[in-house]
């Protein structure tokens, strides 16, 4: 039977990547992005399956407005995919105001205003996926404290909805996931200089980030599938995913 799955930060990467895999296996998809013309862009190649609206998810408003807009198309979500996130290393005395106000926004408070949204929506036999980070258990891991921190508050979420949604009969699983490239349009990098200073800090850690082993984003989608796809009778509470060299 096909599912109605939200999936946010679906505009690109590992989102994208979910939605096209689960219209293709039938599923009916709903792209939450805060660029429009990205979700869109998503929606309209994958087809009539698909479903694009716009929605920042660390703005209650915006939230609101967005699972009003999914309401009028399908009344019931089976699925809600907490994906968006914010991803820039920066170390807390050199990071702006706006780089902690947007990670917190959109790595905590995103996955909170989205399944609250989503709750009023799902019955029993409905699922939360919240998209953690392999990075959390990583230490040090120079110049993504602020990142780390927001993916570590999401597994103390994941656990707490557990317990709170369990007599609801709702899922709630946390996937951990590693690193992994979009091989079709590799993530933008807003500032280079940034970057460099990360990897060069990774690597005087014994972090060499160019050797470490990186998966496809297409290849990550089995696992959310596998994990959706688990019979009533059971669930994955928590699933670590780590890229891998054959």
């Amino acid at each position: 039977m096909s599912k109605v799955i939200v999936i946010t930060g679906a505009g690109v990467g590992l989102g994208r990547a979910l939605a096209r895999r689960f219209a293709a296996d039938g599923d009916n998809v709903v792209l939450l992005g805060r660029t429009l013309a990205k979700v869109e862009a998503a929606a309209q190649e994958i087809g009539e399956k698909a479903v694009a609206i716009g929605c920042d998810v660390g703005a209650p408003e915006s939230v609101k407005s967005a699972f009003a807009a999914i309401a009028k198309t399908h009344p019931k979500i089976d699925v809600l995919i907490n994906n968006a996130a914010i991803y820039e290393p920066t170390l807390i005395a050199d990071a702006s105001d706006k780089q902690i106000v947007q990670a917190v926004h959109t790595n905590v408070m995103g996955p909170i205003l989205c399944t609250r949204a989503a709750l009023a929506m799902m019955g029993r036999g409905g699922h939360v996926i919240n998209v953690g980070s392999e990075a959390v258990g990583i230490s040090p891991f120079p110049h993504l404290v602020l990142y780390q921190t927001t993916k570590a508050a999401l597994d103390r979420l994941s656990e707490g909805l557990y317990h709170e949604l369990q007599p609801a009969g709702i899922r709630v699983t946390n996937v951990r996931a590693g690193m992994m490239i979009d091989m079709e349009k590799p993530m933008e990098v807003a500032d280079p200089e940034a970057w460099k200073r990360f990897h060069e800090s990774c690597a005087e850690a014994g972090l060499n980030l160019r050797q470490r082993p990186i998966s496809q984003v297409k290849s990550v989608t089995d696992a959310f599938r596998a994990v959706i796809d688990m019979p009533s009778d059971v669930f994955m509470a928590n699933v670590h995913l780590h890229a891998w060299k054959p």
